[in-house]
């Protein structure tokens, strides 16, 4: 079973910088496709950004483009978000998630895996 432990979520002011890593264990890491979705109160869990098997290929929703971007280092089985000028809109609770299907992933397909979420705070 594949087990996904995210870590670097927190407080911060609006136009400050933020990294979320995710650690993969319990698989191949480089057999799965990797992403990050968001879910604030209230509202659905969204994609933000999305990274294929090789680390050649992604995708980054109209939302946070220009400001987030998404790498993994297989050596290390870790998958980062770099999050640049955050919004007071962009608090959410930040879920990392693993599949083997990365075009499903940014067509809403369901996903296999999921970490347990971090908390980011953007706020004054």
């Amino acid at each position: 079973q594949v087990h996904l432990a995210e870590s670097g979520g927190g407080s911060v002011q609006p136009g400050g910088r933020l990294e979320l890593s995710c650690v993969v264990s319990g698989g191949t890491f480089v057999s799965y496709a990797l992403a990050w979705f968001r879910q604030a109160p209230g509202k659905d869990r969204d994609l933000v950004a999305s990274i294929n098997w090789g680390g050649d290929t992604s995708y980054v929703a109209d939302t946070v483009k220009g400001r987030f971007t998404i790498s993994r280092d297989n050596a290390k089985s870790t998958m980062v978000l770099h999050m640049n000028d955050v919004r007071p809109e962009d608090t959410a609770i930040y879920y990392c998630a693993a599949d083997n299907n990365y075009f499903g992933i940014i067509r809403g397909l369901p996903i296999a895996f999921w970490g347990q979420g971090t908390q980011v705070n953007v706020s004054i």
